[in-house]
């Protein structure tokens, strides 16, 4: 601990290690840091970039730049940057300090990350391919600096930097990507804006400005979000909240005031609107902008396993109790509230699966994932997410749960799909689910106020299953309501429910949870008590007799035949069908002579919505027959009881009086009933044609049905054939790209091949000029218009204490060995300023003599680049002059 309190006397005191390295330690980064992301085609619209830069004002911000570069060359990234800006540009070392109006280039074969207002490199672990530099970046960009980062993603293939921009966007900062069309590659800019979360599509050359308009707007002026606003704050707040909630649906008064602030003013900042008033005014003239900050509001940090050690003590300490606790082929209900784009919910499927396959026992896992914001429940039903992806996933759960697609972008797998449900839902509005086994609810409750967060931990324990599991975030906690919920992990924010009375949980509730939930949720028997028996009305009590009396046998039932409900006695006409017990069917338990007629029953009155009635059915019961008259009738459901939208069937089984029967006493033993057998065979004719025409109507039926299905059938292979045509299509399209990418390929190995015989020849060309420069004795420099050395021969320290190091410094910091002549600043600023040349006799301090020529540095397209300055021995001529002169005094010439 004692060593990161202790300064460092050096960097702070010397001062030639700050002119040498431009940098200096600080505390605390007070100013925006810009992380440019680029890959290939990356280099024109860096130049664009920092060409657009404005000449006459400093930025006042650091800019940092992730390139990917080949691992085994020696990057010229730096060099090239300095063209174009007069910015100093530093190649990135390990624990550089960061400062404002400067540019920092990381280093081939490196990852950097910013961390308390450093850059720090790090050896990368990844695979070559693999590597995501850009994202490692950002991330740590949005944890340090929060609102005063800002990420522009320029020209690259894959989507590197995607996931960076969501982290960069969660913390408030501010998210720029280049226009594909001005793109040598629109991968990752594409896959940037894909996201929905970029504020600003620019061209390289214009994203300058606009970053500087926005860090004044934003940043300038240095205000802090309040947690209580002023009054007329607070009634402007409350006109966006009905602008919100009347174009989304969406309330979000409840939340905390200085969360919707800074979003609110980053909006602001976006389209350089001063007051909230006049952005009030925009959000009603501009629904597209409404429905922006409503994403910006929504807008959290989320990825596969965010905070591992948490996943890691859920699947260690909660998971194998909650599978403990179930019998093989029971369910287990997980929830995970405020999804998101999935990434939290997959995780902890992923966990559950590979759990469920460690204890080799089959089990129904359902996982249902819910959000506020349909665009993100959307993204997550679709699965389909960047190959970046990749830094979250250890590679075993990302080669056995995911699926790499075309594209650069990974698909979870079916069998993990096929386990989530996913539904937009308000939890502060929307009914829960029950009967769950966990619960995630992480980083959702710290944008609520208090009051709201006090509501929502008892719906949690309401929601739970006795001895089920709430898995918060970082920063929250179930606060007051420590006697709902008992530790798992304190740090990790686990918890796990206590059995608790329903009259407590009601009082808890207060009025929050739904008029459903007390209409579903029945009592349990032990409350029911006889002195509330005793308080029912005598009217219920009477009608409770009769049904139980005299009512017929009647079944509930859904379009299905679904059983919901079974009143009196049912056993005559149903039976449980054999095999393992699911979901009760009517259909299926139906007895011999019921099945066909009331099957037929339910179609009809599901189309017609009329009652129907079939009387006289003959019903085989316990190896006799029991005539039954059937009657199905429509059932209008009471929403509020039945929120669901599925139709309701009433089946009434009322057994025929001995009348309706035809029941005739047979025949005492040895006599003979003349009209008997007559009779007999006429019921029987009847009872036999009855039948006829209820197995034509069903035979009818059937035959429709089929022709219904053979049409459906008919049209679902042509809707295959139609999609086999279109996968043939992009298969030959596919095949035709695969082409086209081995032409690229090819004809980059060609340019890079090009590239390098280039290289080649301008490091001969190098050599050529350092020996010729160095075999004329010319002591030479060579510095831009800042005046800062840009190159020098070795005969050059004689007169001036030049080392490799100064490459970059200004000339003027370097100490010179002249005597009388302080001007050489003057001179060759002069000299760039006029064009024209000086020349200057000096002398050094051992003695030596120099004629000192500065001239303008013209490249070949004769544009002005900087000066050379060259030092021309004249030492000897000064000594003859010298002795010429003395011959010429008058005590000379009389000898």
């Amino acid at each position: 601990m004692a060593s990161k309190k202790k300064k460092t006397p050096v960097v702070k005191d010397d001062s030639s290690t700050k002119v040498k390295t431009g940098i200096k330690p600080k505390e605390d980064i007070r100013f925006p840091v810009v992380g440019i992301g680029a890959s290939a085609g990356g280099l024109v619209a860096i130049e664009a970039f920092f060409s657009g830069m404005p000449a006459d004002i400093d930025p006042g911000m650091a800019f940092v730049l992730v390139q990917h570069l080949a691992p085994d060359h020696k990057s010229i990234l730096t060099d090239l940057v300095r063209r174009y800006t007069r910015m100093q540009v530093f190649e990135v070392s390990d624990g550089m300090v960061v400062e404002p109006n400067c540019a920092y280039i990381i280093p081939p074969n490196r990852d950097m990350a910013f961390f308390n207002g450093k850059l720090q490199l790090l050896e990368p672990i990844a695979p070559r391919g693999q590597r995501l530099p850009i994202d490692f970046l950002f991330r740590s960009l949005a944890q340090d600096q929060r609102e005063r980062a800002i990420d522009v993603v320029l020209s690259g293939t894959g989507s590197d930097g995607t996931l960076g921009i969501r982290a960069i966007k969660g913390e408030g900062g501010m998210v720029m990507a280049q226009t594909p069309d001005s793109t040598e590659y629109d991968g990752m800019p594409r896959s940037a804006i894909n996201t929905g979360l970029v504020d600003y599509k620019l061209p390289p050359a214009q994203m300058p400005l606009q970053i500087i308009a926005y860090v004044a707007q934003a940043l300038g002026k240095n205000t802090q979000a309040v947690s209580e606003p002023t009054p007329k704050v607070e009634n402007t707040l409350n006109k966006i909240f009905i602008l919100l909630r009347v174009q989304t649906g969406h309330d979000f008064s409840q939340y905390k005031p200085s969360t919707i602030l800074r979003r609110i003013e980053r909006r602001m900042a976006v389209h350089q609107i001063e007051t909230m008033t006049g952005y009030v005014k925009y959000l009603q003239q501009t629904p597209a902008e409404t429905e922006a900050l409503f994403r910006d509001l929504l807008i959290g940090v989320t990825n596969f396993f965010r905070d591992p050690d948490a996943f890691k003590a859920l699947q260690e300490q909660v998971i194998p109790k909650i599978f403990a606790d179930k019998p093989s082929g029971g369910v287990i209900r997980v929830w995970a509230s405020g999804c998101s784009t999935g990434e939290e919910a997959y995780s902890l499927a992923i966990l559950l699966a590979e759990h469920q396959q460690t204890v080799k026992q089959r089990f129904k896992v359902q996982v249902f994932a819910t959000d506020i914001d349909s665009q993100s429940i959307s993204t997550a039903r679709i699965g389909l997410y960047p190959a970046s992806i990749a830094s979250d996933i250890l590679p075993e759960h990302l080669t056995r749960y995911f699926v790499a697609e075309p594209g650069s972008t990974y698909r979870i797998h079916k069998s993990i799909r096929d386990m989530l449900v996913f539904s937009e839902q308000n939890v502060i509005k929307d009914p829960p689910f029950s009967k769950l086994d966990l619960i995630s609810c992480r980083n959702l409750m710290i944008y609520m106020n208090g009051d709201l967060q006090k509501k929502l931990i008892p719906l949690f324990h309401y929601a739970l299953n006795p001895g089920g599991f709430l898995f918060l975030g970082t920063s929250e906690t179930v606060g007051e309501y420590a006697d709902l919920f008992s530790v798992v992990d304190r740090k990790l924010k686990l918890y796990q429910r206590k059995d608790d009375s329903h009259s407590t949980q009601r009082k808890a509730w207060g009025g929050f949870l739904p008029p459903m939930t007390a209409m579903t949720t029945p009592l349990q028997p032990s409350v029911i008590k006889n002195t509330e028996l005793a308080k029912l009305p005598l009217r219920e009590l009477t009608e409770q007799a009769l049904l139980k009396h005299f009512a017929s046998a009647g079944v509930l039932v859904d379009s299905r035949g679904d059983i919901l409900y079974l009143h009196g006695r049912t056993g005559m006409y149903l039976e449980p069908a054999p095999g393992e017990s699911g979901v009760n069917n009517v259909l299926s338990m139906a007895r011999e002579g019921l099945k066909q007629e009331l099957t037929m029953a339910l179609q009809k009155v599901s189309a017609c919505k009329e009652i129907l009635r079939h009387p006289g059915l003959r019903v085989k019961t316990n190896g006799d027959h029991t005539v039954v008259n059937l009657t199905v009738s429509p059932v209008a459901a009471d929403p509020a009881a039945i929120p669901s939208s599925t139709p309701l069937y009433l089946v009434i089984l009322e057994e025929a009086p001995p009348v309706e029967q035809s029941y005739v006493p047979k025949a005492a033993a040895g006599q003979d009933m003349p009209g008997t057998d007559d009779s007999d065979t006429e019921t029987r004719i009847k009872e036999l044609k009855q039948e006829l025409r209820a197995k034509e109507e069903y035979l009818q039926t059937s035959n429709e049905e089929l022709e219904t299905t053979n049409e459906e059938l008919k049209s679902s292979n042509e809707e295959m054939q139609s999609v086999n045509e279109e996968l043939q299509s992009t298969n030959e399209e596919l095949e035709t790209s695969k082409e086209e990418l081995q032409s690229v390929n090819e004809e980059l190995s060609t340019v890079n091949a090009e590239l390098q015989a280039k290289v080649a020849d301008l490091q001969q060309t190098n050599n050529d000029m350092n020996n010729l420069l160095a075999g004329t004795g010319i002591a030479t420099i060579f510095v831009d218009h800042q005046l800062r050395v840009l190159r020098f021969t070795p005969t050059a320290t004689r007169i001036i204490n030049l080392i490799p190091g100064d490459v970059g410094r200004p000339v003027g910091h370097v100490v010179a060995n002249l005597i009388d002549y302080d001007s050489l600043v003057a001179d060759a600023q002069a000299v760039l300023n006029t064009l024209v040349p000086k020349e200057v006799n000096i002398q050094t301090t051992v003695g030596k003599w120099y004629t000192m020529r500065i001239q303008p540095y013209r490249t070949l397209d004769n544009v002005i680049e900087g000066a050379v300055l060259t030092f021309v021995d004249i030492s000897r001529i000064k000594q003859v002059e010298a002795e010429l002169a003395q011959r010429k005094t008058p005590g000379n010439a009389k000898r």
